[in-house]
C-alpha cells in the first residue's frame, strides 16, 4: 500500500452470523477532502466506520489508513485519525476542559500540548465561552461540539464521523455542518457517514452509496449529474389520502415512462420520469386519471437525489 493522506477498504466484510452487514467493500479515498459515506440507516455505514477505527474485527478483508491496516498495525495506522462514532455520552458533572483532559490522557498525550490543543479545538467548534461550565447543562447541539473537539484534540489528519447531526435540532444540525465544512480548509480527510442527502450536498465533495452492505457507487458531487440520463426528472408527488405500496407498484410502476417509484410518506411518491417533457405529462395524466387522489406535484432539483433514489431502487 502507497503512503499519503488515505483511506481504503480492501474486501471488507462483516458477517453476524446469518447476516451480512458488509459485504467486500472496495473503497479507496485518496487527498484532503470530505467524502460523505451516504446511504439508509441500517445499510453498513457505522459497520464499516467502526472497523476503520478497529472497534469491531472483520470477517474478511481489511481497513488501510494512509497505507498501514488497521488489523495488523492498529497503533499505528489509528496514530493519525481522529474519531466520533454513535456520539459517545461524556459525565455530566465534567466541563468540557475536564472532558478534553481525560480524552487527551487516553491518547497518551503530553499534558502541555493538552492544554495548547484544548483552547485551539474549542476555538474551532466555538464553545470557548463555555471552557468551564458543566457537561449536564449543555444542549445536545453543545455537547456534540465538544466531541467533534475531542475528535480533533490530536491534530488529527483523518477525521471520521459517524452522522454527527443525528438526533440534533436544526440550529444544532445547522452548527455541526458548518463546523465540518470549516475544517475542510485544513490538511485533513474527512470521512463523514450521513443519511441525509442535503447534509452532504451541502457538506461533502465527494460521495460513495452504500446499500444493504454494499457499494452503489462512489463519485464527486460535480460528476454525479453527468450520471443521469439527461431527458430523465425527478418529480414528487402528493395525494389526498394515503396510498400504499401496493398501489405504488400495481398502478405507478408500470406506466411507461417511470424508471422508479417510491413511497416516500404516506400521501407522497417519488418518480424518476425518464423520456422528456412529453412522457411526463402523459405520466402524470395517467396517474391522475387513475382516481389515487392526486393533489399536486412538484420537480426535485438535486442530482444526487435523482441518482440516490434510482440506484437505491434496484436493490429492492
Amino acid at each position: 500500500m502507497s503512503a499519503g493522506l488515505s483511506l481504503e477498504a480492501v474486501g471488507l466484510t462483516k458477517r453476524f452470523n446469518s447476516f451480512t452487514a458488509l459485504d467486500h467493500l472496495n473503497l479507496k479515498v485518496e487527498g484532503s477532502k470530505c467524502l460523505g459515506f451516504l446511504g439508509p440507516n441500517g445499510a453498513g455505514k457505522t459497520t464499516t466506520l467502526k472497523m476503520f477505527t478497529d472497534l469491531i474485527f472483520p470477517s474478511e478483508g481489511e481497513a488501510f489508513i494512509n497505507g498501514v491496516s488497521v488489523q495488523r498495525d492498529r497503533k499505528r495506522a489509528l496514530s493519525v485519525v481522529g474519531d466520533l462514532i454513535e456520539s459517545p455520552e461524556i459525565y455530566g458533572s465534567l466541563s468540557p476542559r475536564e472532558a478534553l483532559e481525560m480524552s487527551g490522557a487516553l491518547r497518551g498525550m503530553r499534558s502541555e500540548e493538552i492544554r495548547a490543543r484544548t483552547k485551539v479545538v474549542l476555538e474551532e467548534v466555538k464553545m470557548s465561552e463555555w471552557t468551564d461550565q458543566r457537561f449536564g447543562r449543555f444542549s445536545k447541539g453543545m455537547k456534540q461540539r465538544v466531541n467533534i473537539a475531542a475528535a480533533l484534540l490530536s491534530d488529527p489528519e483523518v477525521l471520521i464521523l459517524d452522522e454527527p447531526s443525528t438526533g440534533l435540532d436544526p440550529r444544532g444540525m445547522a452548527e455541526v455542518r458548518s463546523i465540518v465544512r470549516s475544517l475542510k480548509s485544513e490538511h485533513r480527510l474527512i470521512f463523514m457517514s450521513s443519511h441525509i442527502l442535503s447534509e452532504v450536498v451541502d457538506v461533502c465533495d465527494e460521495v460513495a452509496l452504500i446499500d444493504h452492505g454494499r457499494l452503489l457507487f462512489y463519485d464527486t458531487l460535480e460528476n454525479v449529474s453527468t450520471r443521469l440520463n439527461a431527458n430523465a426528472s425527478s418529480v414528487e408527488l402528493s395525494f389526498v389520502r394515503p396510498i400504499s405500496e401496493e398501489t405504488i407498484a400495481s398502478q405507478i410502476r408500470p406506466i411507461p415512462g417511470v424508471t422508479t417509484a417510491l413511497l416516500v410518506g404516506p400521501q407522497r411518491a417519488r418518480l424518476i420520469i425518464s423520456g422528456g417533457p412529453e412522457t411526463q405529462a402523459q405520466v402524470l395524466e395517467r396517474i391522475a386519471g387513475a382516481r389515487l387522489g392526486l393533489v399536486s406535484f412538484e420537480p426535485s432539483t438535486s442530482a444526487l437525489e435523482e441518482l440516490y433514489l434510482r440506484e437505491i431502487s434496484k436493490g429492492d
